[in-house]
């Protein structure tokens, strides 16, 4: 507790963009976010006042950044399990715990365990059976690291003649797919939880690239079996805070592809774009807050991410200048990063009444920024 305010120290490990929103949902709360960063520049480093410089693989950094916060909680998965039970084990406050991030860092133990549950997911063997599993589901079949990866990292389509990377991987079907949904929720300690609105996502070389809320033309009866879905989820696996549910949507109904125990880049519309955001549902989920209002700010939300471009050309501000005299409704958040082709370094939320309009503004944005033009 913060002897000056009264109120809860939260400290969130990883101090990239996700801390960085997060941070400034705290500020409006009154808490003291405290983050756990690499290097004094990375995203939430920048503008959050209580950081303690540290790895998140090194126990003792854990272990010290934890003394006096009220709960500890995540910005990445990628801690080790056995150091987050050993903090549970020193009565530190973490939410999600190890059991749940277990099903984060492992497809094979997530895969396992969603099919002891009865969840729809794709057909899938372990990488030691590639050849005989893709001999039933057809060539070519998608491959991936059991552990480490993310944003399209980690994940290979292969064909009959490729070889297979030298890491522990399951390999699943290559699923016909209509498009791709996800599905937000939020679960307090107390069990209450909280869906937002399902989207679609749209993808890229493997990228988030955007995201529309609600998810256009979705059955009203398949966007509340998502939400039961994510809500089930999070109720079997006993998460505490946000749980990201990514699905396909195919001819036959709804596949989960992956699951996120952390905010998500499928949920940052949610600033602008509904009651409450996810950043803000996140902090009040991990201190057994009643949950937030879901609810949509307009009928129709588009969020593109930012990606770095090409060096030269127009100065980034100068791009914002410009954007800002064309849209002036637009918003624009950037996560301190320095520019990198194809590195995300920021998202762009348009709404409105049509969605066709909102995402064609998003993009057009999105790409300004990228561009310069």
């Amino acid at each position: 507790m913060d002897t000056r305010t009264g109120l809860p120290v939260v400290g969130m490990v990883g101090g990239g963009q996700l801390a960085r929103m997060t941070h400034q949902a705290a500020i409006s709360l009154g808490q003291s976010l405290r983050i756990l960063a690499v290097a004094p520049d990375d995203g939430a480093a920048q503008v959050a006042a209580d950081v303690y410089l540290g790895h998140h693989t090194d126990l003792d950094a854990l272990r010290a950044f934890a003394n006096g916060c009220d709960v500890v909680t995540f910005d990445h998965e990628h801690v080790p399990v056995g150091h987050v039970a050993a903090l549970v084990a020193d009565g530190i406050n973490v939410a999600p715990g190890p059991g749940p991030l277990r099903y984060v860092q492992d497809k094979r133990a997530m895969r396992e365990r969603l099919a002891e549950l009865g969840v729809p997911i794709p057909r899938w063997a372990a990488g030691a059976e590639a050849a005989r599993f893709a001999a039933t589901v057809g060539w070519p079949v998608v491959v991936k690291a059991v552990r480490g990866g993310y944003d399209g990292r980690g994940v290979w389509f292969v064909d009959r003649d490729d070889p297979l990377p030298e890491v522990e991987l399951i390999v699943e079907e290559r699923v016909p797919l209509r498009r791709e949904l996800a599905a937000l929720v939020a679960r307090s300690p107390f069990g209450q939880v909280a869906a937002y609105p399902v989207v679609e996502t749209v993808q890229r070389d493997g990228i988030c690239v955007e995201v529309l809320a609600p998810a256009p033309d979705l059955d009203p009866r398949r966007a509340v079996e998502a939400q039961q879905l994510a809500i089930r989820l999070a109720d079997e696996l006993a998460v505490v805070g946000l749980l990201a549910v990514e699905l396909f949507e195919t001819e036959a109904g709804l596949l989960v592809n992956e699951l996120a125990m952390r905010p998500h880049n499928s949920g940052h519309w949610t600033i602008e774009g509904a009651r409450t955001s996810q950043f803000e549902q996140h902090l009040r989920a991990v201190l057994d807050y009643p949950m937030g209002d879901t609810g949509l700010t307009a009928p129709a939300v588009a969020m593109a991410n930012v990606l770095g471009g090409e060096a030269g050309g127009m100065p980034i501000d100068e791009r914002l200048h410009h954007l800002f005299a064309a849209d002036p409704a637009v918003k624009v958040h950037f996560y301190g990063k320095q520019v990198q082709p194809g590195r995300k370094i920021g998202h762009v939320t348009a709404l409105g009444e049509d969605m066709a309009t909102v995402r064609e503004r998003a993009l057009r944005a999105a790409r300004w920024l990228r561009e310069g033009g």
